[in-house]
């Protein structure tokens, strides 16, 4: 249970922050910048809400929830300690990487096949959503990153690789199915 009753501690005073475990690092360390990013990502998809309708609501909202779920995970290191933990710690877990694979799989199935490179934009969902997938792609690269130092949960990569690929499906689908993508036009403006 999470009890937030005073905001400011002055613990981070000095460029550190503790992280799951309790131990304390620069507030510029890898893993920092890797759920920072992930953090980042939750509030462009809340952004990206404000213009969703039911089920993609629904949907941006799982993730955000999962999104928090992989802050979690993030921000405990030492996964090779999990069961010494006082409490077990929140990893991310197949059945997410799966669910995210699931709908894609069905928003691409009302697709036409692409034959050029997308634009972000078309409505603000579709540019919301492009927006959500490319802080996706950085958060992915930063955690990937951060896997060469240290192990990390490989549920977590998978999942940021997936989540990128969703919101770019996502934004087709927000461009009534495609049918408003803007299309790439390679030297258009030579």
């Amino acid at each position: 249970m999470v009890v937030l009753n005073k905001i400011y501690t002055r613990t981070g005073d000095t460029g550190e922050t503790a992280l799951g475990d309790g131990s304390r690092v620069a507030k510029y360390a890898p893993r920092v910048e890797a759920y920072g990013t992930v953090d980042e990502l939750n509030s462009t998809v809340g952004l990206a809400r404000l213009t969703a309708e039911t089920n993609m609501n629904e949907a941006l909202a799982r993730i955000q929830n999962d999104l928090f779920d992989l802050g979690a995970d993030l921000c405990r290191p030492h996964m090779e300690k999990d069961d010494d933990a006082e409490y077990p710690p929140l990893r991310m877990i197949s059945s997410q990487v799966d669910r995210l694979e699931t709908e894609i799989d069905i928003m691409n199935a009302n697709l036409s096949a692409l034959r050029s490179f997308i634009l972000p934009g078309g409505t603000p969902l579709a540019a919301h959503l492009h927006l959500c997938r490319t802080v996706a792609r950085r958060a992915e690269r930063l955690t990937v990153d951060l896997n060469t130092a240290e192990n990390i949960n490989p549920s977590a990569i998978k999942y940021l690789n997936r989540l990128s690929d969703w919101f770019f499906v996502a934004a087709r689908v927000a461009n009534n199915n495609g049918q408003n993508d803007v299309l790439w036009v390679p030297g258009a403006n030579r």
